[in-house]
C-alpha cells in the first residue's frame, strides 16, 4: 500500500519479457477488454431472457445505435461495431482509474512504489494506439467503399494545386492522430492527478464531487473520440471533388 502521494506521467512496468514492458495501464486495458467481452457474451447468450440488467444494456446499445444512425443513416450498421467499441473502451478505460484505491494498490520496486493499476487512457501509449487504430480504420472504410480512387484525395498529380491540397489532406491525417491521442490523454491524466492530490490532502469526503466530475469527463471524452471517428469515417466514404 502507498503511504505518500504518487504521481507518474508515464505508465510504470509491472514485469518484463526481455525488452517488452507490461505496464499497469496495459493491465487495466486488458481487464477492461475482458470485462466488455464478458458482458457482450452474457448479453448474447441471454438475448431472449427478460431481466432488468439485459433491458438496461439493450437500452444503452440501442440509444447509441440511433446516435450513429443520426450521423450516418446509410452506413450505421457498418460503422456501429467500430464506433461502439471505441466508445465503451474509452469510457470504461477512463472510469477504471477512478475506482477507490486504484492508485494505492501496488508493490515496492527498486525505484519506489509502483501502483498495480492505472487508468487505461491516462497513458499516452494507449491513447496513441487508439488514435492510430481509429485513423487507420477511417482509411480502411474509405478504401472499402470507394476503392482505389479513395487515395486520389492524397495523391493527385493532375496539377500543382491538387497536389498541394492532397499533401495537406495527408498531413491532416497525421494531425488527427496527435489530436486524438493528446486530447484524451491530457484530459484523463489531469483528472486523475487532481483526484490524487485532493484525496491526499483531504481523504474521502473532499474527493466525492470531483469523482462525479471526472465520471462526466470520461463519458464526454469517450463520446468526443467516438463521434470524431464516426464523422471522419462518414467523410471518408463520400466522393471527393
Amino acid at each position: 500500500m502507498a503511504t505518500a502521494l504518487h504521481i507518474s506521467i508515464s505508465a510504470e512496468p509491472i514485469f518484463r519479457f526481455g525488452q517488452f514492458e507490461f505496464t499497469n495501464s496495459m493491465l487495466v486495458s486488458l481487464l477492461v477488454s475482458l470485462f466488455l467481452s464478458l458482458v457482450a457474451i452474457w448479453f448474447y447468450n441471454h438475448r431472449q431472457a427478460k431481466s432488468n440488467l439485459k433491458l438496461f444494456i439493450q437500452t444503452i446499445v440501442e440509444s447509441f445505435y440511433e446516435f450513429v444512425q443520426s450521423v450516418s443513416p446509410h452506413h450505421a450498421s457498418q460503422f456501429f461495431p467500430l464506433i461502439a467499441t471505441i466508445f465503451f473502451f474509452v469510457m470504461f478505460g477512463s472510469w477504471a482509474g477512478l475506482l477507490p484505491g486504484m492508485e494505492t494498490i501496488g508493490f515496492q520496486a527498486d525505484h519506489g512504489f509502483v501502483p498495480l493499476f492505472r487508468g487505461a487512457t491516462a497513458d499516452l501509449n494507449i491513447t496513441l494506439g487508439l488514435a492510430i487504430f481509429a485513423v487507420v480504420s477511417v482509411q480502411v472504410f474509405g478504401y472499402k467503399n470507394l476503392g482505389p480512387k479513395y487515395f486520389k484525395k492524397f495523391f493527385n498529380f493532375t496539377n500543382p494545386i491538387n497536389f498541394f491540397v492532397g499533401f495537406l489532406e495527408l498531413l491532416s491525417e497525421f494531425a488527427r492522430v496527435m489530436s486524438f491521442a493528446f486530447r484524451l490523454f491530457g484530459n484523463i491524466f489531469a483528472g486523475e492527478v487532481l483526484l490524487a492530490v485532493i484525496a491526499f490532502l483531504v481523504p474521502v469526503i473532499a474527493s466525492l464531487p470531483f469523482i462525479g466530475l471526472e465520471l462526466f469527463v470520461g463519458l464526454i471524452q469517450a463520446l468526443v473520440f467516438a463521434t470524431l471517428t464516426l464523422v471522419f469515417t462518414n467523410i471518408a466514404i463520400s466522393d471527393h471533388h
